[in-house]
C-alpha cells in the first residue's frame, strides 16, 4: 500500500522538512493535499457553517498538520486532517468521530486535547460536505457515499493515518485509540464490529449505533403529531409539568436530576386531570388521559410496529420532555432524510405516505448496514480490544437505554463474563455527551490508557461539574453511585459505588 521514499524521520519528533516531504508519500487511495509544520499558538479552526466545533483557547504545541483526501471509491472523497506532534510523541495515535451526519471535521476539541498529551491525532467528514446538502442529502444517489458515512471513512482514515505516522517517525504507533460520542459512538462500535484490529481502545458514548431505527422512530414522532396536532400542541403545555411532577417524587436529594433512574417508579395517573363532561380545554396543572398515555409511552419500552416489535427504546424517567416546535408542513427534516433520501432516494418523499409496518422493513434492507447492532465482538477482544461505553442519564437526545441495550446484547451473545475488556458507565444528571446539572466532566482517555496499557480494569471513573463545583465517581455497570448519608452531597468522598 505504501511506496516508502527518501526522507530522514527522526524518532518521536518531526521536522520542517520531514513535515512538507510528506507531501511526497504516496499512498493507495489517497492523496496528501498539504502538510505543513504549524509553530505553538492558539488554534483557530476553519469557519463551518451551521456548527459550532468544540475548541478552546488553550495554546497548542508545534505540529506537523498533514490534509489528505481518501478515495476508496469512484465516488468517494473523504477529507481528513493528521496532526503529529514536533516534539515528544508519545507513541500513541487517536482517531477522533464526529457528530450528527458529520460532513466536516467536528473533533477538534478531542484532537487539541490529545495533541497536547503527545498524541498523533486524527478526524475526518466522514466522506461529505455542506456542498453535497445538508443533513442526509448527499446519500441522494451517491450509494459509496453513504458507505463511507455508515464505516468505511473511520477505516480509511485510521489505515492511512498509520502509513503516515509510521512514515514520519519511522516507526509505527504503539497504541491505537478510538473516541467519538452519538454518531461518534456508533462509529467505535462499528469500528469493533467490522474492524476489530483497527484500534487497541474505543472511547464510545451515548451511542447513535441504531440510527435507521432512532431517526424512523423520532420521525415517526413527528409524523403522529404532524397528523394528530392536538398531541404535539398538549407537549407544549405539559412538558414542563412532567419533568417537575417526576424530579418531585424521585428526586430525594433535590440535585435537579435523577442520581438512578432505575430507583424511580412514577405513574402518570397521579397527575391525571379530574375534567368535566365536554371539557377539551388544555391544562399546564394536569394531564388529560390521551395525555398521560402518551406520556407513559415515552418512558415506556419505545415505539413498537403492530405486531409489538420494538423500533427503537423508548426514554428513560428524569430525563425531560423536550419542548419542541413541530412544523406542521413536514417532518424535521435532519431526522426525516434518514426515511425520504436514505430509504427511499425522494427528496419529494410524502410523509403523509409513510407506514411504519410496511415500509421499516424496506428501509432496513436497503441501508441497515449503517446500524452497528452486531453483538459479536469474539475478534476484538481475541485482538486484545478495550471497550468503553458511557451515556448520560438527562440526555434528550439519545435515549440511554439504546446504550444499555447495546452492552446487554454483547453479554447477551458473549457471556456474562466480559467486565475484562468491556465496560459501561452512565453518567447522573449528564445531557447529551456533556453538559447538564450532573457530572459531566472525565477522563475516560486515562482510563482507557491505563485499562490497555496496564491492565488496569476500570470499576469508576472521577467525574465533576465545573459550573456546579459536585464531584461524583461514575460507576461501572450496573452499579450505582451511592450517597452515604453523611456530609456535602457535592463531594465525591460522600459517594460509593454498589450495586442496587
Amino acid at each position: 500500500m505504501i511506496t516508502i521514499f527518501a526522507a530522514a524521520a527522526l524518532a518521536s519528533a518531526v521536522s520542517t522538512a520531514n513535515c512538507s516531504a510528506l507531501t511526497g508519500f504516496t499512498l493507495d487511495n489517497a492523496r496528501i493535499i498539504s502538510a505543513e509544520l504549524v509553530p505553538e499558538g492558539v488554534f483557530t479552526p476553519p469557519f463551518i457553517a451551521n456548527r459550532n466545533p468544540n475548541t478552546d483557547a488553550e495554546s497548542m504545541p508545534a505540529h506537523c498538520r498533514v490534509k489528505l483526501v481518501l478515495t476508496p471509491s469512484a465516488d468517494s472523497n473523504i477529507n481528513a486532517e493528521i496532526w503529529l506532534p514536533a516534539e515528544n510523541w508519545n507513541g500513541r495515535f487517536l482517531a477522533v468521530g464526529n457528530g450528527g451526519w458529520g460532513g466536516a471535521i467536528q473533533g477538534y476539541g478531542d484532537m487539541q486535547m490529545a495533541l497536547r498529551r503527545g498524541y498523533a491525532t486524527a478526524a475526518s467528514d466522514t466522506g461529505h460536505t455542506d456542498a453535497d446538502g445538508p443533513n442526509g442529502m448527499f446519500a441522494l444517489g451517491h450509494q459509496e457515499k453513504l458507505i463511507d458515512f455508515a464505516y468505511r471513512a473511520i477505516h480509511e482514515m485510521t489505515e492511512k493515518s498509520k502509513a503516515v505516522i509510521a512514515q514520519a517517525y519511522g516507526e509505527p504507533a504503539e497504541y491505537a485509540y478510538f473516541k467519538g460520542c452519538s454518531t461518534g459512538g456508533r462509529q467505535g462500535v462499528m469500528a469493533a464490529q467490522r474492524y476489530p484490529e483497527d484500534f487497541d481502545g474505543i472511547i464510545a458514548g451515548a451511542l447513535a449505533n441504531r440510527h435507521i431505527h432512532m431517526h424512523v422512530a423520532q420521525s415517526y414522532q413527528h409524523i403522529f403529531n404532524n397528523r394528530n396536532p392536538e398531541y404535539a400542541n398538549s407537549y407544549q403545555y405539559t412538558a414542563d409539568l412532567i419533568n417537575r411532577a417526576v424530579l418531585r417524587q424521585c428526586d430525594l436529594l433535590q440535585e435537579g436530576f435523577l442520581n438512578e433512574p432505575r430507583q424511580c417508579n412514577f405513574d402518570f395517573k397521579t397527575i391525571e386531570c379530574r375534567r368535566d363532561a365536554g371539557d377539551s380545554s388544555f391544562s399546564e396543572s394536569c394531564l388529560w388521559q390521551h395525555q398521560a398515555i402518551e406520556t407513559q409511552d415515552y418512558y415506556g419500552e419505545g415505539l413498537r410496529t403492530s405486531d409489538g416489535e420494538i423500533v427503537f427504546p423508548g426514554q428513560v424517567l428524569g430525563s425531560p420532555i423536550p419542548r419542541l416546535p413541530f412544523d406542521f408542513r413536514a417532518p424535521n427534516a435532519f431526522l426525516f432524510d434518514t426515511i425520504r433520501i436514505l430509504g427511499f432516494q425522494d427528496p419529494n418523499y410524502n410523509w403523509r405516505n409513510f407506514d411504519l409496518d410496511r415500509d421499516l422493513p424496506l428501509i432496513d434492507e436497503r441501508v441497515g448496514f449503517v446500524d452497528a447492532t452486531d453483538p459479536d465482538l469474539r475478534e476484538f477482544e481475541a485482538n486484545g480490544g478495550k471497550l468503553l461505553m458511557y451515556h448520560g442519564w438527562s440526555d434528550t437526545s439519545i435515549t440511554p437505554r439504546t446504550t444499555i441495550q447495546y452492552y446487554e446484547s454483547v453479554i447477551q451473545e458473549m457471556g456474562p463474563e466480559q467486565d475484562e475488556w468491556m465496560q459501561l458507565f452512565m453518567v447522573p444528571g449528564m445531557g447529551h455527551c456533556s453538559g447538564g446539572l450532573g457530572p459531566y466532566e472525565f477522563d475516560t482517555l486515562t482510563t482507557m490508557e491505563r485499562w490497555r496499557e496496564e491492565d488496569a480494569v476500570p470499576t469508576e471513573i472521577p467525574a465533576s461539574n465545573p459550573e456546579s463545583g459536585l464531584s461524583r465517581p461514575l460507576c461501572v455497570w450496573p452499579q450505582t453511585a451511592a450517597y452515604d448519608g453523611r456530609g456535602d452531597i457535592k463531594r465525591a468522598s460522600n459517594w460509593d459505588c454498589k450495586a442496587l
